[in-house]
């Protein structure tokens, strides 16, 4: 009998290409579990197997607990602390106690109750294998073999009986994808599941396009062009960002490759999409004007406090400058990280002018100067009281019509007017306070819930009743996305 143990072993070991310490365990396992039908299911028993001669033996194991230990339950699991000394002299609470009892006869163990126990641990370590195998290439290329379609997404086969999954987001859009078709992938997460594929792939990521040129661009791969970044419309088009680490390369060119061979190779990688090229710019403007490619910039107003900009073009190429659906500017600013606003220029001057004006009116009512001390400040390109109250005062005196009398003076309206409204804003949330129900609200913080105070919105009841256009007149700042789940929050709250 013992032999058909190291027999057992030996088989499923080179079968399954496990470790035979696995197939061990496993049968440990299966053996306890076979002895609690003699001893009882609330018995802890442990089974060990001798590695080379295949005999073993069985041990029931108690836990000592204090005398007057609550968790005291089980006792057969579970000994008290005096009669656990009375077997051993030093016993302490925590340790296990345990003696020999006789074993089950490893013929009348279950046959399918073995067998589950040794095809679940192999199952489990097939997985941890593969886990392993895989957790250090995420961020590769993988290629296998199309297998099955399944609800959408892609079962790929990878090899050695491991199977990875593109799920039907991570697919190219009207890529067709058929059975035994080669694909490849971006390994984007490996992670352990009970059953199913554990590799996701993805073909729509933008680090699938970066890792495509890296093997298309050997200046890539030899560090003279970094990729600085990309971004994708899967399918249809494409942008991406590079720079030369060699000034005496051309990026764009090298990317692009001899009667555009390279890029034409990621395309065609891509079901056909386009991919722009685009010179990375340290310079954040330049960088959106080379973004905005193939339209031509002619203005650009840089507002860096909103994290925006407004692009001029010409009248005859702005709908080459939004793009199809809005996807060339989209794109642009995806790449760029920066939000884009793309006009006429004549309109974007237009624009410039009625926010100079805005600004100009501001200073001249706030800091009570003439037109022409105003002008001054917005030409410079000053365009709040912070910005004249607190930036260096050698700022302030690079400017030609100012002297430093009329700097000291204009920085000390400044702040006052800055102190002043400080103070009413203080006043004001002190007399309009929300409840503290109102800031429990899910999604509230603290500014928002006086901004609604201040508006008369107090309660929950009160935002219950509002329409997200309602809150967003009162709130402008806030998307709609969280305007329409902050009322739905308090709705729930208020009228649960």
């Amino acid at each position: 009998m013992n032999k058909n143990i190291l027999l057992m072993v030996d088989v499923v070991s080179n079968e399954k290409g496990v470790e035979q310490e696995l197939i061990f365990r496993a049968l440990e396992a299966a053996l306890a579990s076979a002895g609690k039908e003699q001893y009882g299911d609330e018995a802890d028993l442990r089974v060990s197997i001798d590695r080379a001669t295949g005999e073993y033996e069985t041990f029931q194991r108690w836990t000592v607990l204090e005398d007057d230990s609550e968790d005291f339950e089980f006792p057969e699991r579970q000994i008290k602390l005096s009669y656990a000394q009375k077997q051993k002299s030093d016993a302490q609470p925590g340790d296990v106690i345990e003696h020999k009892v006789d074993s089950v006869d490893f013929g009348r163990i279950g046959a399918q109750k073995a067998k589950q126990v040794i095809v679940q641990k192999v199952r489990e370590a097939e997985r941890a294998q593969v886990v392993e195998a895989f957790r250090d290439r995420v961020g590769e290329l993988i290629t296998g073999q199309v297998k099955r379609l399944e609800r959408g997404s892609v079962i790929v086969d990878l090899g050695n009986n491991i199977e990875a999954i593109v799920p039907r987001d991570h697919l190219i859009p009207r890529e067709p994808v058929r059975p035994n078709d080669r694909i490849r992938g971006y390994l984007y997460e490996v992670s352990p599941q009970v059953r199913g594929p554990q590799i996701f792939l993805s073909r729509t990521a933008p680090e699938y396009l970066l890792e495509l040129f890296k093997i298309e661009v050997p200046e890539i791969a030899q560090g003279l062009i970094e990729l600085k970044g990309a971004a994708r419309d899967p399918g249809l088009r494409a942008k991406i960002a590079v720079q030369a680490k060699d000034k005496r390369i051309d990026p764009v060119g090298a990317c692009v490759g001899m009667r555009g061979s390279r890029v034409q190779s990621v395309s065609n990688e891509l079901a056909g999409e386009r991919v722009d090229i685009v010179p990375w710019d340290e310079n954040i403007a330049q960088f959106v004007i080379n973004a905005m490619a193939p339209a031509e910039v002619e203005t650009i107003i840089v507002d860096e406090e909103s994290h925006s900009m407004t692009i001029g073009v010409t009248e005859e190429k702005l709908a080459q400058a939004i793009g199809r659906g809005g996807q060339n500017v989209r794109l642009a600013s995806e790449l760029t990280g920066w939000t884009l606003n793309v006009m006429t220029s004549a309109d974007a001057e237009a624009k410039k002018e009625e926010e100079n004006q805005s600004v100009l009116k501001s200073f001249m009512d706030a800091l009570d100067v003439d037109i022409d001390v105003a002008h001054i400040l917005v030409q410079e390109g000053f365009s709040s009281l912070e910005e004249i109250a607190y930036v260096p005062e050698q700022e302030l005196l690079k400017i030609e019509e100012f002297d430093e009398d009329i700097v000291e003076e204009l920085r000390h309206r400044a702040r006052d007017v800055l102190l002043t409204k400080a103070i009413a804003k203080a006043e004001q949330r002190a007399s309009n306070k929300p409840s503290a129900e109102l800031l429990a609200v899910e999604g509230m913080d603290e500014d928002i819930g006086f901004q609604l105070a201040a508006a008369g919105i107090s309660d929950c009841t009160a935002l219950a009743d509002l329409a997200t256009d309602e809150l967003l007149e009162l709130l402008p700042d806030l998307s709609e996305e969280r305007a329409s789940g902050l009322i739905m929050a308090a709705r729930a709250k208020a009228y649960a």
